[in-house]
């Protein structure tokens, strides 16, 4: 499983692709900050004043990263679109599922090897953050919160992508279907604006469990949610795989 993770990881960087992203994701969100810190700056005399009023942690900390997760649900279809799509078009799935593990390893090292590159993309954002440490006082309880948030957002958006990658040959449809997907499940909230107070639309919706994390909250119902969503898509990629290797 370990050799898989590895050898998906390095895969990964082996392409342009993955360099592009990160550099150009780094790029737009080191903009983003200086964009926050240069807004915080200029309403903080205003704001000083005021009992309880928002620190740096709220008006800087926790809007990067919540730009950091917007930003992976654009790039996660384009870093998961290969996974399985390309072993399939180059002919060695085969190969790889005739490997003596089980298609459970091989799923698990793939995902884990996709999820490390964001958690890469997550601590260098992290750092950007922490740089405000030297200077003003961060809430690291809410920031810790919203950093789990991101790698359970982003974990999720990884299970997802492995498993439409196995349902199909051409990266390209792999990558669509991925974001259409994940684009749904962030806004189905939209339409959950019922009289019940209990809504299946606002559960699933992943902003919905995202957004308390963002403030400092950690539900054990958020997580649950974010567990379930992991684990189907990813049991569904391994039954997926098995079905294909009994076929052959």
């Amino acid at each position: 499983m370990f050799n898989i993770a590895r050898n998906e990881l390095h895969r990964l960087f082996l392409s342009p692709l993955a360099w592009v992203i990160l550099a150009l994701s780094q790029l737009l969100l080191a903009y983003l900050f200086l964009t926050h810190m240069d807004y915080f700056n200029s309403i903080q005399s205003r704001i000083s004043a005021i009992p309880g009023a928002p620190g740096v942690t709220e008006l800087v900390a926790m809007p990067l990263l919540s730009n950091a997760a917007i930003i992976a649900l654009l790039i996660s279809p384009l870093l998961t679109m290969r996974s399985f799509a390309e072993e399939r078009r180059n002919e060695t799935l085969p190969l790889l599922s005739s490997a003596p593990l089980s298609m459970f390893d091989i799923v698990i090292g793939k995902f884990f090897g996709t999820l490390t590159f964001f958690l890469i993309m997550a601590s260098l954002t992290v750092l950007m953050i922490c740089s405000l440490a030297v200077g003003t006082t961060l809430d690291f309880y809410q920031l810790s919160a919203g950093v789990i948030g991101l790698i359970l957002l982003v974990a999720s958006f990884s299970a997802v992508g492995i498993y439409m990658s196995s349902l199909t040959r051409q990266p390209t449809i792999a990558a669509i279907s991925t974001f259409a997907i994940l684009f749904l499940f962030w806004i189905i909230d939209w339409a959950s604006h019922s009289t019940t107070e209990f809504s299946l639309l606002s559960w699933l919706s992943l902003l919905k469990h995202f957004e308390p994390m963002m403030q400092g909250q950690i539900n054990t119902q958020d997580i649950s949610y974010f567990a379930l969503i992991i684990f189907a898509f990813l049991l569904l990629t391994v039954r997926r795989l098995d079905r294909e290797r009994l076929d052959q």
